[in-house]
Parts: structure tokens; C-alpha cells; sequence
């Protein structure tokens, strides 16, 4: 993957992909998290995916991708530390296996640059009605979070482990704000993202010309805006404090449990190598120590598993478990940290975890949204970018003393579990 500076704020990441039938290309919106755009900028890929400019409803936008042999539009947003990301991407068959000689990449990047800068506007704002559908679906989502149980108590745990940090803005929006959300408000919040974005083209399986006249267009499109880039916000870490433990109540058939530890300063990318292991090895695989001894073994959670965001130096380790385990399953898997920080490691379990982790790394360069999102990855994270190779070769070389280093610096945050009343025996 060649990387380059095209524009302030703006790279172009690229990779012709030969072995590919297919193309892609994406354009990554990041910029950092504010408490004051949040419900807005969670709105905003929902209305930009209905349609724009030249393709202003959903049904004119169907019977074009239909048209384009069955291309994908996709607008999608997600968290990533402290930093908000939207991405807009267009994928379909190459241009050789076009039946009538179409220029289908030049199609595509239409459809990304149309939906990225001309979105479909009535009024100069988005349009209303648009608006109002998809304010009722980000109401529905918001307000079934606490019905999904699993995703409600991470949630929790996150508001109580980031607090007022820019990591703890709810990037998924608030329920009370979704009402009072004017098109002009998004009109408005998607202007600044054009203005303040750090943008990474990222186009994939095509040649070095369609390549640039993809670059071409893009830049063609920034030379409108008057564009004064934010930097993208650090990679961060919450200080060490003692444990909060958090207890809400459902009437629920199974408790559940979310730990969140800290690293207490940022993760370095020369720490990341170590840390894929070590999560294999707490609780991130089949073969971990959460798995096979407090789930297998001990019969204390229907699942444990632990995982780690790079972006926000910190370790989940979500359970479900029966409501009268909880306090021993909380025991149990600090007890599985501990042990893996002073105990011994045995070369069978360090190696079979190694083994997993290769053998998943060496998938991901076999679609081209995998090859996007690790790129994507690397360059947010800062540092030298890694190839999957070297990501590989940097996991060879790990030890288990290098394991221990890292385990041995998380330290628990937060404890929260949703669980029944006492007494109350109903499910």
C-alpha cells in the first residue's frame, strides 16, 4: 500500500490489488469527537446513505447501483478513541469485466465524491423528510440499547471508565437530543466535518490512471471548501484509580458483567504485537485462560472474553454469567490476570495461541475491506504503518516476558453488572 500526501489534511492510500475482480474506493472522514455535534454527527450517515445530488431517493439510487452490475454504497461511522470517523465507499466489478466497455470506476467514484459532497438537499439544508425518517431510526436504535443487554452494559461500564474525557462523548448520540435535531443542525454539523476532516482516499484494484483520476476529482471537490484540517486526536489512556464497581437492576434471565482495566498511559505501536498475544492468551481466543478455565472449567459464564482498544489504552473483559456467580466470576477473572502475570506460561498455550493469531492475520489481505481497515487502522493509530508482514514477524518475535510486561500494567477501572434484585427469583 503506497501512502502520499495530496492536500493539507488529505492522503491518498492506494494498492492496484490485481488479484481482485473487484475495486473499492473510500473516503474517510476523521476528526475529533465533540459533545456538542455528537447526536448530529450519528445522524448524519444515516441521511447522507439515502441518497444525493443526482440520485436524491433511495429508489433512483437502487435502480443505479442495480445498473452498475450490482454495486455497493455504503455510509458507515464509528468511535475510534476519541476521534469520530465517517466513510463513504463505493466497490464493483473492474472495468475490464464491463460487458459494453464502461467506465464503471470513474461510476464509482461518482457515487462516493456525489455522496461525500453533494448530498440531496432541499433548501440549501438536507431534506426534511429525510431527516425525520432517520431521526425515528436513531431514536428506535438509542432507545433499544438498554433491551440489549450485552451492549448496554459495555456502554455503561465506557460512560462510568472515560467520564468527561474526549473518549467519553457518546458518539452513538443522545436519546434526548434526537428530537430537537433540525435539518439545519445537521446541515450545519456536516459542513464543519467537510471543513475540519482529516481525509484518507483510500482506493483499491484499480490502475495507476484511474488512480489519479480519482485523486483528481477528490481534489477538485476540497478546492471548494475553504478547509482548515484539525489535528485528530491523540491516542489516550485513563489514569490508574481505584475500582468502581456499578450495580443496576434488570429482571433479567442472565446477569452480566463488564470490567474495563486501564493501561494508564497510552499504548505505544511498538506495544501492539504484545498485546494481540496477550489477549489470545487472557481471553481472546479458544484457547485463552478466561475461556477454557473460568468458562470450561470453573462453569462460572456462558462467555468470557477480553479485548483491547488501542485507541483509548484499555482492556474489556465481558461475561454473562447466573446472577449468584457474579461476584465469583469477577474473582475468577482477576485471578486468571494474575496468574498469567506471575504464574507460568507453558510453551504449548503460548504457541497455540501464536498459531491462532497467524493464522487469522493471514486472511486479511484476502478482501479488499480487509486491506482497508488494516491500513485504516495503522495510519490512525500514528506511527511507522506496518504491512501485515510485519505485523506477522513482529508477532514471531514475541515473548512471554513480553506478555507479562503488559498484562502486569492493566489495572481495573471499572466493574459493572447488570443483575436481578435480591429476591428476585423471576426470569
Amino acid at each position: 500500500m503506497e501512502r502520499t500526501l495530496i492536500a493539507p489534511g488529505v492522503h491518498l492510500s492506494c494498492d492496484p490489488a490485481e488479484k481482485f475482480n473487484r475495486c473499492r474506493i473510500s473516503i474517510h472522514f476523521a476528526f475529533p469527537a465533540q459533545r456538542a455535534t455528537a447526536t448530529a454527527h450519528a445522524l448524519l450517515p444515516l441521511v447522507l446513505e439515502r441518497g444525493y445530488a443526482d440520485c436524491p431517493d433511495m429508489t433512483l439510487l437502487t435502480k443505479k447501483l442495480a445498473k452498475l452490475y450490482g454495486a455497493d454504497l455504503t455510509v458507515d461511522a464509528r468511535p475510534l478513541g476519541a476521534n469520530h470517523n465517517l466513510c463513504v465507499s463505493a466497490t464493483g466489478i473492474k472495468n475490464r469485466f464491463a460487458l459494453e466497455g464502461e467506465d464503471l470506476t470513474r461510476e464509482y467514484a461518482a457515487l462516493a465524491l456525489g455522496t461525500a459532497f453533494h448530498p440531496a438537499f432541499s433548501g440549501g439544508v438536507f431534506d426534511p423528510e429525510a431527516v425525520a425518517i432517520e431521526k425515528q431510526m436513531l431514536r428506535k436504535s438509542l432507545e433499544d440499547e438498554v433491551n440489549e443487554k450485552r451492549i448496554y452494559c459495555q456502554r455503561q461500564a465506557n460512560r462510568e471508565f472515560f467520564g468527561d474525557s474526549p473518549a467519553g462523548v457518546r458518539q452513538e448520540g443522545y436519546l434526548e437530543e434526537v428530537d430537537g435535531l433540525t435539518p439545519e443542525a445537521l446541515t450545519e454539523a456536516y459542513y464543519e466535518m467537510l471543513r475540519t476532516a482529516n481525509i484518507e482516499l483510500i482506493v483499491l484494484g484499480c490502475d495507476e490512471a484511474s488512480t489519479t483520476a480519482v485523486k483528481d476529482a477528490l481534489l477538485a471537490e476540497l478546492s471548494a471548501i475553504d478547509r482548515a484540517p484539525l489535528p485528530r486526536a491523540e491516542n489516550i489512556a485513563m489514569p490508574r484509580r481505584e475500582p468502581v464497581r456499578k450495580v443496576e437492576h434488570f429482571d433479567t434471565t442472565q446477569a452480566k458483567l463488564c470490567m474495563l482495566f486501564t493501561l494508564g498511559q497510552p499504548m505505544q505501536p511498538e506495544q501492539l504485537a504484545a498485546v494481540r498475544l496477550a489477549m489470545a492468551l487472557y481471553g481472546g481466543s479458544v484457547t485463552s485462560r478466561l475461556f477454557l478455565n473460568v468458562r470450561e472449567r470453573d462453569h462460572l459464564c456462558y462467555y468470557c472474553s477480553s479485548s483491547f482498544q488501542s485507541f483509548t489504552g484499555s482492556m474489556a473483559v465481558n461475561s454473562g454469567v447466573e446472577h449468584a456467580d457474579a461476584a465469583r466470576a469477577e474473582q475468577a477473572v482477576l485471578k486468571e490476570l494474575a496468574d498469567l502475570c506471575d504464574g507460568p506460561i507453558t510453551d504449548e498455550e503460548l504457541e497455540d495461541c501464536r498459531r491462532g493469531l497467524l493464522a487469522g492475520m493471514n486472511g486479511l489481505e484476502d478482501t479488499l475491506g480487509g486491506i482497508e481497515t488494516w491500513y485504516y487502522m495503522e495510519v490512525l493509530r500514528g506511527g511507522p504503518v506496518q504491512t501485515p508482514d510485519d505485523a506477522r514477524r513482529a508477532l514471531l518475535a514475541v515473548t512471554r516476558e513480553d506478555v507479562r510486561d503488559i498484562l502486569k500494567q492493566f489495572t481495573l477501572s471499572v466493574s459493572c453488572l447488570l443483575t436481578r434484585e435480591e429476591g428476585n427469583e423471576n426470569g
